[in-house]
C-alpha cells in the first residue's frame, strides 16, 4: 500500500505505508525456536545433569533466552531504518569494542580454546553475535551512499571493507574462524547485490580464498580438521569423532527417525549435541522428513528476507534486509553443511535451534529488525 504526498519543493512524492510485518518470515522462526526449544530439553538432560547436577539447567537457560528473545523482536519490530542508519558508524564502533574487550585478560571467558565470551554474572555473552550485525548495517550504509561510485575500487568498493577487515582481524585473535568466514561471503554478497563489477568480485574472492588457505595451513589444529575433513572414517576415535558420530546418527535416523526422545547418539557418543550438533540429533530423532522440514522453514526466511529487500523502496534498508538475511541464512547453511560432513568442522551455533543464549537473542535481533522492514512495501 502506498501513500502519495506533496514534499517542500511542491514535488509529489509516493510515501509507503506500515502494513503488517511478514508473518510467514515470523511463523518460520517461531517454529524453529519452538523445535530448539524441545531438542534442548530433550539432548540437553542428560549432560546437564552430569554436569550440573541439574537435568533442566540448560532447558531453563535457553527458555529465558527464547523469552527474551521474543521481547527483542517485538523491540526490534518497532525499530526504524533511518535510526539505524544515522547510529551505524556508533554501532560499529560498539561493536569493536566488546571484541576489544573480550580479548582482555580476566573479562573474556574460554572454551574449547578460544576466548569469545563475557561473563555478566553467570550469562555468557558472545560480541561476536553484535558485530555481524553492526559490520552488515555499516556495510548497508556505506554501499547506499556510494552508489554511485562502486563501480570504481578504490572510491566505492574498498573503504566499505577496511571495517570488515578491522572486525575480522579481532575475531581471528579469539580465534573465530567460522564468523570471520561468514562475515566475509556476507561481504561479497552485499558488493554483488550493490552493484559491484564482476572482475572486482573475483579478485576479492581470490584474495579470500588465499587468506583462507593459509590460515588453514598455518594453525595445525585447523590443518588437523581439514585432514579430519577429508576423510573422517581414519580419525573416526581422535578429531573427527563427533563428525562420525553426527553421520551415525543421521544413519539412524532414516526417513522417519527412531523417535523424539530415543535417540541413543544424545547418550554421550556425541559431544555438545545441544549446541553445533544439534542438527544430528533432530535427523536421528525425527528422520529426513524431520530435517527437511527444519531445511524448509530455513527455505521460507530466505525466500522471505529476499522478498524484504527486493521490494523495499529505500535502498539503504533493501541492503540492510539482503545482508540481515544472508547473515542468518549462512549461519544455518554453514552450521548443517559441518554437521553433515560437507564442510570442516566449526564452532558456530544453528540459529534458532541450538543452545546458547547470545546466539538466540543475537538472531531475534536480526528478525525483529527484518520483520520491521516488511512492514513497509512499495
Amino acid at each position: 500500500m502506498t501513500g502519495v504526498a506533496v514534499n517542500r519543493w511542491g514535488s509529489r512524492v509516493v510515501v509507503p505505508r506500515l502494513t503488517r510485518p511478514d508473518l510467514w518470515l515470523l511463523f518460520s522462526v517461531a517454529a524453529l525456536v519452538g523445535l530448539g526449544i524441545v531438542m534442548v530439553f530433550n539432548v540437553g538432560y542428560f549432560h546437564a545433569e552430569e554436569l550440573y547436577g541439574d537435568p533442566y539447567a540448560f532447558f531453563r537457560k535457553h527458555l529465558i533466552a527464547a523469552c527474551i528473545g521474543a521481547g527483542i523482536v517485538i523491540a526490534g519490530s518497532r525499530l526504524r531504518a533511518e535510526l539505524l542508519e544515522r547510529w551505524a558508524n556508533v554501532i560499529l564502533l560498539a561493536s569493536f569494542a566488546l571484541l576489544v574487550t573480550v580479548l582482555i585478560p580476566g573479562i573474556g571467558s574460554s572454551h574449547g580454546g578460544a576466548t569469545r565470551w563475557i561473563n555478566f554474572g553467570g550469562f555468557n555473552f558472545q560480541p561476536s553475535e553484535t558485530a555481524k550485525l553492526a559490520v552488515v548495517i555499516y556495510l548497508a550504509r556505506s554501499l547506499s551512499r556510494r552508489r554511485d561510485r562502486i563501480h570504481e575500487f578504490f572510491r566505492g568498493v574498498l573503504p566499505p571493507l577496511v571495517p570488515v577487515g578491522v572486525c575480522s582481524a579481532l575475531l581471528l585473535l579469539q580465534p573465530d574462524f567460522g564468523t570471520t568466514a561468514i562475515l566475509g561471503l556476507v561481504a561479497l554478497m552485499m558488493l554483488f547485490v550493490a552493484g559491484a563489477r564482476p572482475l572486482h568480485l573475483a579478485g576479492l574472492s581470490a584474495v579470500g580464498v588465499a587468506l583462507l588457505w593459509f590460515g588453514i595451513t598455518h594453525a595445525e589444529y585447523r590443518m588437523r580438521r581439514f585432514t579430519a575433513f577429508l576423510n573422517p572414517w581414519e580419525h573416526s576415535q581422535d578429531i573427527a569423532f563427533q563428525l562420525v558420530q553426527s553421520l551415525i546418527a543421521f544413519g539412524s535416523g532414516g526417513l522417519s527417525g527412531v523417535g523424539l526422545g530415543q535417540s541413543r547418539q544424545k547418550l554421550f557418543y556425541l559431544p555438545e549435541a545441544h549446541t553445533d550438533f544439534i542438527f544430528a540429533l533432530v535427523g536421528e530423532e525425527l528422520g529426513l522428513l524431520g530435517a527437511a522440514a527444519v531445511l524448509t522453514l530455513f527455505a521460507i526466511i530466505c525466500v522471505r528476507g529476499f522478498r524484504v529487500a527486493s521490494r523495499h523502496p529505500d535502498h539503504f534498508t533493501s541492503l540492510l534486509a539482503y545482508g540481515i538475511t544472508l547473515v542468518i541464512v549462512m549461519g544455518a547453511v554453514v552450521n548443517i553443511g559441518v554437521v553433515l560432513g560437507l564442510l570442516p568442522t566449526k564452532g558456530l551455533a544453528l540459529p534458532f535451534l541450538s543452545y546458547g543464549g547470545s546466539a538466540l537473542m543475537g538472531a531475534a535481533l536480526e528478525v525483529g529488525i527484518l520483520a520491521a522492514m516488511s512492514r513497509v512495501t512499495s
